[in-house]
């Protein structure tokens, strides 16, 4: 981790109107330890993005400023070491987000997976950021609606991610009304149940849809613990944050957890190109292993 203390150059212009000040040095200082530990590069558009999160942590911890936070994460405090990436971590999902990835699931891997009977019945899918569970969620009613013997197959989906607060609210499996407003009432229907309090509904996802899913926190610039073989790989709209040589040493790992012709999807804006030449483009955003 960098060192605290070393010199700090002046404060911006917009620094003097803040309630604390933030140097171009704090500003490296934090910028550095995030990348060190979650791989994600933060550009100098994000500097008013570092200074509104961390300074949320610093007023619930009643410290002073920028230089007081800068010890409490040299000192090695674990949970605070936690919150500050939770805080870093941009967490924007919603289910069946970029629905193509879910009727190419179903139309081009589990329809024809069902309908050959020499195929084996075990698959492996991984969510890799999984933030508040709508990608897994919506991966398990994807394999319920397109497979009705889904109970007499091997079926595991893991979903992982780096924020500790996302992941719990994940698993706990229970969404506002407003997230569920754009599925289709028969969706809704099949896989959750309402909870009504007063005029307010919230929405349980079922457990046979959460009994699919095992959720782990995972670093994605640690080691990746699991041994495969994985068919199928979601990692979309994580990598946007990773700088190049990042990104080739993760997928060069993941592309060692599949097998040729196992999918990988990414996010709308990524792509694989000068990155791994390990899968080919086979749709939108949708790569098959070589």
């Amino acid at each position: 981790m960098p060192a605290a203390n070393s010199n700090s150059s002046a404060p911006s212009a917009a620094g003097s109107a803040r309630e604390f000040p933030f140097s171009d040095a704090d500003f490296r200082f934090l910028r550095d330890v995030v990348k060190a530990e979650t791989g994600i590069s933060l550009n100098e558009a994000k500097r008013e993005l570092v200074y509104g999160r961390v300074s949320r942590r610093i007023r619930a911890l009643g410290l002073k400023g920028f230089a007081a936070y800068r010890e409490l994460l040299c000192s090695g405090d674990p949970q605070e070491f936690v919150e500050f990436t939770n805080a870093l971590t941009t967490n924007l999902t919603s289910f069946f987000r970029e629905p193509h990835h879910f009727d190419y699931l179903r139309d081009q891997f589990l329809l024809p997976r069902a309908s050959d009977r020499s195929a084996a019945r075990r698959i492996r899918i991984w969510s890799s950021a999984c933030s508040t569970g709508e990608e897994p969620y919506s991966i398990a009613m994807t394999v319920i609606e397109a497979l009705p013997e889904w109970r007499q197959w091997d079926i595991k989906i893991l979903a992982t991610d780096l924020d500790s607060a996302v992941l719990a609210r994940a698993q706990a499996g229970r969404y506002p009304a407003d997230r569920v407003r754009g599925l289709p009432d028969r969706r809704v229907a099949q896989h959750f149940r309402e909870i009504r309090q007063g005029r307010d509904s919230s929405y349980q996802v079922l457990p046979e849809v959460a009994g699919l899913i095992t959720f782990k926190q995972l670093n994605l610039m640690h080691p990746l613990p699991m041994s495969g073989p994985l068919d199928v790989i979601f990692c979309r709209n994580v990598v946007i944050y990773f700088d190049k040589d990042t990104q080739r040493d993760l997928f060069g790992r993941m592309s060692k957890l599949q097998r040729p012709g196992d999918l990988l999807m990414l996010g709308h804006s990524e792509n694989l190109f000068k990155v791994c030449d390990d899968y080919t483009l086979i749709g939108k955003t949708i790569y098959r292993r070589n």
